[in-house]
């Protein structure tokens, strides 16, 4: 059987550093490949969230996962300024990426097409190839250039999946409504996953 094109995540500067970290987690859990970029704003927000300092420059999965990464899967780390990293062109092949969390200002960066790092490029490439592009902000109220953001890059294709957590599966933790949108996150992935009670279950 032909390998599973790898994902692609990229984590920026807004609140939900827990999220991101989870996703990964789960990711690696379900044994896919990985292709990472942080933005600096990403950093100090893991930094802030988590009290978990990561070195964009000589990167370590265990800094920001807090413990030693699952044995099954693989993370790729590439540098926000590395534009000839794989990801930056659409002849390499992925499954779906996922920006989470979703800054504004890499929300409008996608939407205008002004990219300037190479997490802007790679959602920009999954948009021009028609792959799947799930973005996650995290951010309340919304400002009309927000909205008008959202709506253009789910014009163009993408996902629009605000942190906005459910609380009908039974949440007793903070623990239970982050894996309520890493769950959505790996639905829209194509990732199977057991990280909560769906509607209408009874167990």
């Amino acid at each position: 059987m032909a390998a599973v094109p790898p994902l692609v995540v990229g984590i920026t500067g807004a609140s939900g550093a827990p999220y991101a970290a989870r996703l990964l987690e789960v990711l690696l859990e379900a044994d896919r490949e990985v292709h990472l970029a942080i933005s600096p704003s990403g950093q100090a927000v893991i930094a802030e969230e988590l009290g978990r300092q990561i070195d964009l420059d000589r990167f370590d999965l265990t800094a920001l996962l807090g413990r030693p990464a699952p044995k099954t899967g693989i993370v790729h780390y590439h540098h926000h300024k590395n534009l000839m990293a794989p990801i930056a062109s659409g002849s390499f092949l992925t499954s779906a990426m996922v920006i989470c969390p979703c800054s504004g200002s890499t929300l409008s960066a996608i939407a205008h097409s002004m990219g300037e790092n190479l997490i802007h490029r790679a959602a920009e490439v999954h948009l021009k190839e028609r792959r799947k592009l799930v973005v996650v902000p995290r951010e309340t109220p919304l400002s009309l250039p927000q909205l008008k953001n959202m709506q253009a890059i789910h014009e163009a294709g993408a996902v629009v999946l605000p942190a906005a957590p459910g609380f009908y599966h039974g949440a007793a933790t903070v623990a239970d409504l982050v894996d309520f949108i890493v769950a959505r996150i790996c639905d829209q992935l194509g990732v199977a996953n057991a990280l909560i009670r769906r509607w209408g279950e009874t167990t």
